[in-house]
């Protein structure tokens, strides 16, 4: 890693200075936490004995929180229902010292939420509530002005794609016309039913599966994921691409250098819920700090390393993730 770790500390102490917008299907993350003891004698399924629940940001709302928890200004864009959930997003969004401006109240639609029943550090089942109808909607329409409107406001854009309506075919068209003109940092963590229509970002950090998917490349081993990289950077007209692989690490792909590989740097894997929208923020503030693409890996592939040692949906702080980096670990608060 060479000088790697004294690049990243530089760039973790200019965290706070850098303003982030970020756009995408903000969601409610319920967590029902208990234990099996036996089958339904109704069915063959487990019964669980709730001991606890709990409420997190989700979605593009856990990347705010992630740019906060380690340090960065965010404005946050995005719609959510004129229900209770909507009111708790948009409580605790504001509660950890986000921006809402960019956040929309919709009285005709269901704020998302996902409901994960976990019993003895694993997922039982998840529930999902959404509202399919969201797209064409007069408050997705706002939420996206807002975005285009503030884009000369931020040091760094973040696209959170959920593919659940807010990001469509337009705006990244939209957004990929602005940047033609006036160059700035764009990531993207995309979802399939975009990858025909992103174009000209900074940075998209796929998993492994969409990765597959996108560029029509089987990723089994290092040959067929170089092949897969070099087509998304073909496909999506990029500057570059991160692929998370999991338990392998990530692996950057850029134009005009080689590719670079990252093995993992958890010491657990209790759940990966969250775990690219850790990577993305942490990629964004990064770049948004004047580091390298290689540096901006570094960092998110060791702040991945430590959420995906808990359970649930989880931030790491900037002090945690220097730790990390620098081979010390410190306890979560």
């Amino acid at each position: 890693m060479g000088r790697e770790p004294h690049s990243a500390a530089a760039a973790l102490a200019r965290f706070p200075k850098v303003r982030v917008l970020v756009a995408g299907d903000l969601m409610l993350d319920h967590f029902v936490w208990g234990k099996v003891d036996c089958i339904s004698p109704e069915a063959p399924v487990p019964v669980v004995q709730v001991t606890a629940e709990s409420r997190r940001l989700g979605g593009a709302a856990n990347v705010v929180h992630n740019l906060r928890a380690l340090g960065g200004q965010v404005t946050a864009c995005g719609v959510v229902g004129a229900d209770a959930a909507g009111r708790e997003l948009l409580a605790e969004l504001t509660r950890i010292g986000a921006d809402v401006g960019g956040v929309v109240q919709s009285r005709g639609a269901a704020t998302t939420r996902k409901t994960r029943i976990i019993a003895h550090q694993q997922q039982v089942v998840r529930l999902d509530r959404e509202d399919a109808g969201r797209r064409d909607s007069p408050a997705a329409a706002r939420a996206r002005g807002f975005l285009l409107a503030q884009l000369g406001a931020a040091d760094v854009v973040v696209i959170s794609d959920y593919g659940k309506g807010l990001v469509t075919p337009a705006l990244l068209d939209a957004l990929a016309a602005m940047r033609a003109r006036r160059p700035f940092p764009l990531l993207i963590d995309p979802k399939r039913a975009n990858f025909a229509h992103y174009r000209g970002a900074s940075l998209l950090t796929p998993n492994r599966d969409e990765a597959s998917q996108a560029a029509g490349v089987e990723i089994r081993d290092r040959a067929s994921l170089a092949r897969a990289g070099a087509a998304l950077l073909e496909r999506w007209q990029a500057e570059a691409v991160l692929i998370t692989r999991g338990e392998e690490g990530m692996s950057l792909f850029a134009r005009g250098a080689a590719a670079r590989h990252f093995p993992t740097a958890a010491r657990q894997v209790y759940d990966v819920t969250g775990a690219g929208d850790t990577v993305v923020a942490a990629c964004a503030l990064a770049l948004g700090a004047g580091a390298s693409l290689q540096t901006a890996a570094v960092l998110a592939n060791h702040a991945a390393g430590l959420v995906v040692g808990e359970i649930g949906t989880a931030t790491v702080s900037a002090k945690q993730l220097k730790a990390d980096v620098q081979g010390k670990r410190e306890k979560r608060q």
